[in-house]
């Protein structure tokens, strides 16, 4: 490889973890197909609450207070205002139109139409006891553990209306339109990605839907990646998973079940 694997991961986390990642996994690696919304056949996901017409969109600043914080996961630690983000959606480039919500979701932005948002972080970091050494004690092991780090990306955006639910079909219908790949284009950079299919979801939320990308990891073979979208009335949450132990590996992060459940617990509480 130009670089080495783990040198590419640690500058993906210091610069956009969301785009740079893409392109951080070798060797051969994809997600098993499978339906969306929980389902094994592939099917659109039935919506079992539907947002009234009279539904109003909250602003971005109430929808900052309804992302997970400190104190809401246990095992984890979420960071607000993650900079490894797009801020908006003219940050973020498809060659294709109709994969644009596939690329939003992954970046935390809304997949839907509207200018109502938020997004943070949230990291399982094993603790490792390298800190604690001095250089020369650090042995391959330390380095290993030291990255067991998988980052959450969660977005959420509100919606007037039935908006949420729109906001589901395109990112549906674009899981089958873009299933040959597309360019994506952010901070300065241009992914490749090579195959787009429908992934199991968790089943969560009123409506849920998942997805897996298979990136051209700079000629050097593929890493896949997993995100799913949750509908929680009028919010949309959207996850995009990260885990730097895995790149290498051929295997794609599952996006953590507990971070999906706490995220749409909390937004429940407000329905």
């Amino acid at each position: 490889m130009k670089r080495s694997l783990r040198a590419r991961a640690g500058a993906t986390v210091t610069a956009s973890l969301f785009l740079l990642a893409l392109g951080t996994g070798c060797g051969g690696g994809s997600s098993q197909d499978t339906g969306s919304s929980g389902k094994a056949d592939g099917s659109t996901p039935t919506p079992t609450a539907t947002p009234t017409a009279a539904a109003k969109a909250v602003g971005s600043a109430e929808l900052e207070k309804l992302l997970l914080a400190g104190d809401d996961l246990q095992g984890y630690k979420v960071d607000t205002g993650d900079e490894a983000l797009p801020t908006s959606k003219g940050q973020v480039k498809t060659d294709k139109a109709e994969c644009a919500p596939l690329a939003y979701a992954m970046a935390g932005l809304a997949p839907g139409d509207t200018q109502s948002g938020a997004s943070n972080s949230v990291t399982r970091n094993p603790a490792s006891d390298a800190a604690s050494k001095s250089p020369e004690d650090i042995g391959e092991a330390d380095i290993e553990n030291a990255f067991k780090v998988e980052i959450t990306f969660v977005g959420l955006s509100s919606y007037d209306g039935d908006g949420a639910e729109k906001a589901l079909k395109a990112v549906t219908d674009g899981i089958d339109a873009c299933s040959g790949g597309f360019a994506l284009t952010g901070e300065g950079e241009t992914q490749k990605i090579t195959r787009v299919a429908a992934a199991k979801s968790s089943g969560g939320g009123d409506e849920s839907v998942a997805f897996s990308v298979d990136s051209d990891a700079d000629g050097e073979g593929t890493a896949t990646f997993n995100t799913e979208v949750v509908r929680v009335g009028n919010t949309v949450a959207t996850y995009y998973t990260v885990d730097l132990a895995a790149l290498g590996s051929g295997k794609a992060a599952a996006v953590p079940t507990a971070v999906i459940e706490a995220q749409t617990a909390k937004l429940a509480e407000r329905k």
